[in-house]
């Protein structure tokens, strides 16, 4: 099996759209798809892999997942809605993720909050993220590792273990996000 450190070394967990990738002037749907794909290229499962495409953007838009464009081009505010939405779609469903972001697009709008200071310290806790992860990847290997005897095939059972316990602590966190969600829900509507 993959030593773990090999495994984290290929994921491409750097990979994001940064404050100072985001360029100062509004951009075109072609533009946002091209700083996505090169933001995130380490992190692409194969070539073939879309990151984003104007379909995705569009139905983002239609969905109300983030406030109207103005002129058919997106400002900075946008591009950071849709990086958080990007990261968010691979857990939660799309419904979710617009009842996430609904207050956020109303403050932003509104410009009672600064969406930049926002994102920014979601950039610090991924960071911090991707720190607790890695330690706890090399744990879940080494306790994979004690669990299997030495067989002739006990590379592919650690390998068929470790991701059975992987998917189940993904779960975990996944519906630890969506009971986050239910509680906004009920706030909304209590409010």
């Amino acid at each position: 099996m993959e030593d773990a450190e090999q495994l984290i070394k290929n994921l491409g967990h750097q990979s994001g759209v940064l404050l100072e990738d985001i360029p100062k002037i509004d951009l075109y749907i072609d533009q946002i798809i091209q700083l996505f794909e090169t933001s995130f290229a380490d992190a692409k499962r194969n070539e073939d892999e879309k990151i984003l495409t104007k379909t995705m953007i569009n139905n983002y838009a239609k969905g109300k997942l983030f406030y109207p464009v103005q002129n058919k081009k997106y400002t900075r505010n946008h591009i950071m809605l849709i990086s958080l939405i990007y990261q968010m779609k691979s857990a939660l469903s799309i419904n979710d993720v617009k009842q996430v972001l609904d207050g956020l697009n109303k403050k932003a709008l509104q410009q009672d909050l600064n969406l930049e200071s926002f994102y920014e310290s979601y950039l610090k806790l991924q960071q911090g993220n991707i720190t607790i992860f890695t330690e706890g990847l090399k744990e879940q290997s080494k306790r994979v590792g004690q669990q299997v005897p030495n067989a002739d095939d006990a590379q592919e059972l650690e390998q068929v273990l470790l991701i059975a316990s992987l998917v189940h602590t993904s779960n975990l966190y996944r519906r630890a996000a969506e009971k986050l969600v239910d509680d906004m829900k009920e706030r909304g509507k209590a409010e």
